[in-house]
């Protein structure tokens, strides 16, 4: 584990590293269960002659570049997500035996309530809705892989006997990149951008935390934990949570490459997301979304209107009132699974070919809360 000495430093390892850097970046910024549309947003690149050399994937996002990162093209990735073997997975996914609708939507409410920034140490050991079937079914990569990948994720800075104590000023979460020795080189010394006083209250550590040994399973299982969806990942003695502590890592895309693709993204919905992360990771995130979105990147990829776009495809969260349980709620059939893969990748292909056509910021859907500011 390589920990940031200070800033400068950062400063200074990004101007020596200059010449090793990647050439292409493509940032996979979340995308909840939406895993196709990335599928389909790199091959717009591939096509465009626009294919990066190193994939920036956080959350769902990260799934998806394991996919591409393992699979040589893009008939072959779109299969893979569309097999029995990852709809059955899919399928597998159910409700925590504790979690119930009235005691979440309760501390929901108490969320959105509370104005308190990561006050105290958060239950993500425990306090988690759903669970997972077993391991990702992810293919094996092959011994030369057509783009490298990094994964961001966070790691827990306490321990289950720290959990509910006052947090006192202390930072309990770090944020971590897990990638190939070069990313982590070109990466060594810097500050984890989602400590930044603009947007965090000090729950992150200030030193960005770097791992080229995590294995690429693990660091999926690792960001795709978002909090209170999932309890968090335990690998060799350590625990990790969910890549939204970083889920628009622009800064850290332009230090691992001299081209960077990024998604324009929606805002966080007020009333459940962004209370979430104030509590959990005293991070507000709409702040760093409208900064992202002030910033240079040389394509943005348009997916703010994923959700009115893709309305009804894919997973869907869904409240058995009589069965007092919280579902989730997959395509009825294999094949009109398969259907919502093509969907998602359709939207995500034609949004790429657009975004590299016109390489401009735009957004379909904008507001106070996702317009860029400085």
């Amino acid at each position: 584990m390589i920990r940031c000495r200070s800033c400068i430093h950062g400063i200074m390892s990004r101007d020596m590293s200059e010449d090793q850097k990647y050439q292409r970046c493509m940032v996979m910024a979340g995308g909840g269960f939406r895993f196709g549309y990335y599928l389909g947003m790199h091959a717009a690149a591939e096509d465009s002659g626009m294919a990066p050399d190193i994939i920036l994937a956080s959350c769902g996002g990260s799934l998806a570049a394991a996919i591409i990162h393992a699979l040589p093209d893009a008939a072959q990735r779109k299969q893979w997500l569309a097999s029995q073997e990852m709809y059955q997975f899919l399928c597998g996914m159910h409700a925590a035996a504790h979690a119930r609708p009235l005691p979440v939507l309760g501390a929901a409410l108490l969320r959105g309530l509370s104005r308190g920034r990561a006050a105290r140490v958060p239950d993500v050991f425990g306090d988690y809705m759903f669970e997972l079937p077993g391991p990702l079914p992810l293919p094996v990569p092959g011994l030369q892989p057509r783009a490298a990948l990094a994964i961001v994720a966070s790691k827990l800075l306490f321990g289950r006997e720290q959990v509910g104590q006052a947090r006192s000023g202390r930072a309990i979460f770090a944020e971590v990149v897990l990638g190939p020795e070069r990313a982590c080189r070109l990466l060594h010394g810097w500050q984890a951008p989602a400590s930044l006083p603009a947007w965090s209250c000090g729950a992150v550590a200030p030193g960005l935390l770097l791992d080229s040994a995590m294995p690429v399973a693990d660091a999926v299982r690792s960001s795709i934990t978002d909090m209170l969806y999932f309890a968090c990942h335990a690998h060799a003695g350590e625990h990790y949570m969910g890549g939204v502590i970083d889920l628009f890592p622009i800064e850290i895309a332009h230090g691992l490459a001299r081209h960077v693709t990024m998604e324009a993204k929606p805002p966080f919905g007020q009333a459940l997301a962004i209370p979430a992360l104030r509590k959990v990771l005293g991070i507000d995130g709409n702040a760093r979304l409208k900064h992202v979105h002030a910033q240079h990147a040389h394509a943005w990829v348009d997916t703010s209107d994923i959700s009115s776009a893709l309305r009804g495809r894919g997973m869907r969260k869904r409240i058995d009132w009589l069965g007092n349980r919280i579902r989730l709620v997959m395509p009825p059939s294999l094949a009109e699974y398969a259907q919502d893969v093509e969907a998602q990748w359709q939207y995500g292909y034609q949004r790429g070919i657009e975004a590299y056509a016109s390489p401009g910021l735009r957004l379909r859907h904008a507001t106070r809360f996702n317009r860029g500011s400085e």
